[in-house]
């Protein structure tokens, strides 16, 4: 059902770019343009998580291994620097407006707020009980929301300059929304560079998981200890095992399986590969090897 709301939010944000680039044009709003831009952004965003949705569900393949689930963190991502460039772009050109105030019509810009405010709360309301699901729908879900609140913004700003000819509001709203905009997205590309760069979740302390393990009576040490998301809410977790004694594979079974709980209770992690040693010439204060981190 997801699939299918995203898709109508898709078709309702490029109605609503093509109205307002018009109206802007017409009216000699910024902002207006601006609301129009951030729209258009958002189209293709939430296209974007439309696509990543669908790639999402494909199985893995020999060469695939892992499918194309993090295709929805590639989407968040590009949307991000996306959002950034047009936000700074449209700060740059309001900066020109305040230096030369031109008249714009209100009452062309009130309208297409309105309907701006409308079709952006309806979007909205689709994807409100879907926003928790992946990182890729609440980003769009985000989008959405702030397009409301920028039509809403515009709405103000056309009452202001039909009512006193106060031109000058017009480059004020497009600074306030995309200041808005910029706030709020580069918190999503932190989170979805993060994931893409295989930082260690920030759910998972590594020196604490560590230390955890090796208070169990079967390990000497652990290192080489490396932890990622695959996507949203899909943790791995890989490390080497020294153990106390040279047990057989199939003893070691047991202490995977205590591993796999602690982690999962711990940290939430649900895939575990671990490399069992004895006698490991390790240091044992060394958490990753190679280019690893810790």
């Amino acid at each position: 059902m997801t699939g299918k709301k995203l898709f109508l939010t898709i078709i309702l944000n490029f109605l609503i770019t093509a109205a307002q680039i018009v109206g802007g044009i017409l009216s000699n709003s910024l902002a207006l343009i601006s609301d129009a831009l951030h729209n258009l952004s958002d189209g293709v965003a939430v296209l974007l998580a439309w696509i990543a949705y669908r790639l999402g569900k494909k199985p893995g393949t020999p060469r695939q291994t892992f499918g194309f689930r993090r295709s929805e963190i590639l989407a968040a991502f590009i949307n991000s620097v996306a959002l950034i460039a047009i936000s700074v772009y449209l700060i740059v050109e309001a900066a020109q407006r305040f230096a030369d105030t031109t008249p714009v019509d209100g009452g062309i810009m009130l309208w297409l707020g309105i309907i701006g405010l409308i079709a952006n709360t309806i979007s909205v309301l689709l994807l409100q009980k879907d926003k928790g699901s992946n990182i890729n729908v609440r980003a769009a879900y985000l989008h959405l929301l702030g397009d409301a609140l920028t039509s809403l913004a515009v709405i103000i700003g056309a009452i202001v300059i039909e009512v006193w000819q106060i031109y000058w509001i017009d480059p004020l709203v497009t600074v306030i929304i995309s200041v808005y905009i910029l706030y709020h997205t580069i918190g999503l590309l932190k989170e979805s560079t993060s994931v893409l760069m295989q930082f260690t979740p920030s759910e998972v302390d590594l020196v604490e998981a560590k230390q955890k393990l090796e208070t169990l009576p079967e390990i000497n040490n652990v290192h080489h200890l490396h932890s990622w998301a695959l996507s949203e809410g899909s943790l791995y977790f890989e490390a080497h095992v020294n153990l106390q004694n040279d047990l057989p594979t199939s003893q070691t079974i047991e202490v995977r399986h205590t591993i796999e709980e602690l982690l999962h209770h711990e940290y939430g992690i649900e895939h575990v590969t671990l490399q069992f040693e004895y006698n490991s010439r390790h240091h044992p204060g060394v958490l990753a090897g190679g280019n690893g981190c810790c």
